[in-house]
């Protein structure tokens, strides 16, 4: 078990494959922690280094308390990359993931070479939405919003499997601080003016059953970065790399191959 002590947070992370490779980091949505990534992991390219870890208040990370800020979780990424000197990474955010991507992407250039923004936006839903979210969560845990996260995360067939059972326990047994936190922080996040500024390569994915971050709304961000391009996964929902695995790979590594992260 791997454990980035920053003083004032400790980050749960793996650090796997080549380490002379080209890095690429995986950030992960609202309500889950690294393991959303196992999947995609097995079936990437030889020779890259892969960096994956649990944002703050989810999976093995510490939990402070509510509410966080987008900047705190964008800078939490920061020092996890400046400690593992890690420079030029790829870097594939899922929902909140891809807004700290946007974020860090932003604040240094250094860091970010290529993105991936997945099921995400510049801005996701209103204020009022999250407000409504984060006062459900503190007065009946997240079991209280368990069903309705679900349907917007995952298509209806996929619902009738085993596996899905798994991941509505990740999302129930994550801190409520770190669910609340996080959602305030979403709420907060108005990144269209910063976005539109980047210049670097940059793939969109969404899944056409998202109910959550709608396809349309992962293609106007990315299309925010002149020269992006922008992928579809039918049959899925918000989490398309569990889903459609072998679709989202598939996607993935041509993005990688494409601008030349080997």
């Amino acid at each position: 078990m791997l454990i980035a002590d920053l003083d004032d947070l400790k980050i749960h992370y793996t650090d796997e494959g080549d380490p002379a490779g080209a890095p690429i980091v995986f950030a992960n949505s609202l309500g889950t922690d690294l393991r959303l990534w196992d999947k995609i992991v097995p079936m990437l390219p030889a020779g890259l280094r892969i960096i994956r870890y649990d944002k703050r208040g989810h999976g093995l990370t510490q939990a402070t308390g509510a509410p966080y800020k987008m900047g705190t979780l964008v800078s939490d990424l920061e020092r996890l990359l400046d400690h593992l000197n890690v420079k030029e990474c790829l870097l594939v955010g899922l929902s909140i993931g891809g807004m700290i991507a946007q974020g860090l992407a932003v604040k240094r250039m250094d860091l970010v070479r290529a993105v991936v923004l997945s099921n995400t936006g510049a801005k996701i839903g209103t204020p009022e939405m999250w407000d409504d979210r984060i006062a459900a969560v503190q007065k009946g845990g997240i079991e209280a919003l368990a069903d309705a996260i679900m349907e917007r995360w995952f298509s209806a067939p996929f619902r009738q499997t085993a596996e899905f059972h798994a991941w509505r326990n990740m999302l129930v047994r994550q801190t409520l601080d770190g669910y609340a936190g996080c959602s305030a922080a979403i709420s907060g996040t108005d990144f269209y003016t910063p976005t539109s500024g980047l210049r670097l390569p940059a793939l969109g994915i969404a899944g056409s059953e998202d109910g959550s971050t709608p396809p349309d709304l992962v293609r106007e961000t990315v299309g925010l970065i002149p020269g992006s391009k922008f992928e579809l996964i039918r049959g899925a929902g918000h989490l398309p790399c569990v889903e459609k695995p072998d679709e989202y790979a598939r996607i993935l590594n041509a993005f990688i191959a494409e601008v030349g992260h080997v």
